[in-house]
């Protein structure tokens, strides 16, 4: 038993748990672990959670639960998080998901096979819905399988869930595209309801001079692939989320001189301090308050910048002028942000039949967000189709 059970205080009112995005009972969860209940607390967080084994490993728990836990008023807040992924991991390896009949007959279709799109799918079967999964890739997982590196998901996690969605029955069609091999319209007809989860897939620019060199890539696509990418000696990531991390030090692991410039504070990085920590032990270079202004062939122009604190709280960038100076490269990785690919609509007429979950329905989050998501966006569906059955047999 991990001993951090024993120093939860098994709060009430607990802040862990009004912290995180999908209300986890960490509470309920710690007692039942303490009592030796091993069965019925991952149960509770599965259920909950589809996603518990992985989220335990990628949310940033200083921001989540781990930064609101009581005990951080004396700096000692509980590790849940690491009992969390000890029920789950060996919970996952063995559940199986039951179909309903509550709307047996009734039919789903899923675009997107990430996160939002597989939990959407274990809850619907549990409901009794027919599901299919229609996906770019060739595999489920999205973001997990084809953007986060393997030395931080090991990918039998993911394995785990091909099973779990194969066994209740979920079909899955890979290499289709949404929007282009098929479209929503026909999605909407042939289907009860459509669920769009579709991730954010589009790399954002930087919009600056030289940008479309051949040797500047975006780290959406180098992480799908990197043994693909030739990268020359010295590299250099441009952003400071958990994109940018997963870029770097895939970078730095294929024996890469790798650098990172990011615009403000360690402190202001959105990636997972965590992730920041491992990339700096493992020796890649840090550079603040400098961006990038123009590319050429070689080097890179970087200005300086500071922060400015606006009146509201929020902090934005002022670059310094007369500070450029060129750097040179050779390849130049741009990890800065990502957007939904909003043309999947196309003309569609947006029937009431079809909803959104993950990145299409908020932008750009985090995985236990898209778990969230995709339970919104189930609820929403089920009261659209209880509403359209009670219209339709009171004629």
């Amino acid at each position: 038993m991990n001993q951090e059970s024993n120093r939860c205080l098994l709060c009430k009112k607990a802040k862990c748990m009004s912290a995180c995005p999908v209300r986890t009972n960490v509470p309920e969860a710690m007692k039942l672990y303490k009592e030796g209940k091993y069965e019925e607390a991952a149960k509770l967080l599965f259920d909950n959670n589809p996603f518990s084994a992985i989220t335990s490993q990628v949310c940033d728990w200083k921001r989540l639960c781990y930064g609101h836990c009581i005990l951080n008023a004396r700096n000692v807040p509980v590790r849940w998080y690491e009992i969390e992924m000890e029920l789950s991991e060996s919970y996952l390896e063995n559940v199986s998901i039951a179909a309903g009949k509550e709307w047996e007959g009734r039919k789903v279709a899923i675009a997107g096979a990430g996160p939002a799109g597989i939990t959407a799918a274990i809850l619907l079967r549990e409901k009794g819905f027919e599901t299919t999964i229609f996906d770019d890739n060739p595999e489920i997982g999205g973001v997990l399988r084809y953007g986060i590196p393997q030395f931080r998901l090991d990918r039998k996690y993911l394995d785990q869930y091909v099973r779990i969605l194969a066994e209740a029955g979920v079909i899955f069609k890979g290499n289709v595209k949404v929007g282009k091999d098929i479209s929503v319209d026909d999605l909407g007809r042939n289907f009860d309801a459509v669920i769009i989860a579709t991730g954010a897939i589009l790399p954002r620019k930087l919009d600056i001079p030289g940008e479309n060199n051949p040797n500047v890539i975006y780290a959406l696509d180098y992480l799908k692939n990197p043994s693909s990418y030739r990268l020359g000696k010295k590299v250099i990531v441009i952003g400071g989320g958990n994109v940018t991390m997963d870029a770097c030090r895939t970078a730095k692991r294929e024996g890469h001189e790798t650098w990172v410039y990011y615009r403000k504070t360690f402190e202001n990085m959105p990636a997972n301090s965590a992730e920041i920590a491992e990339a700096q032990a493992e020796g890649i270079n840090f550079r603040l308050f400098e961006v990038p202004v123009e590319i050429k062939s070689g080097t890179v122009v970087m200005r300086k910048c500071e922060n400015i604190t606006n009146p509201d709280g929020s902090i934005s960038t002022k670059m310094i002028d007369g500070s450029d100076e060129e750097v040179p490269y050779d390849t130049l990785i741009i990890a800065i942000s990502a957007k939904v690919d909003r043309s999947i609509i196309g003309t569609s007429r947006a029937m009431g039949n079809v909803f959104s979950a993950g990145d299409f329905r908020l932008g750009a989050r985090t995985v236990v967000e898209a778990v969230e998501s995709a339970k919104t966006a189930i609820a929403e569906m089920t009261d659209y189709l209880n509403a359209r059955q009670k219209k339709d047999t009171s004629f």
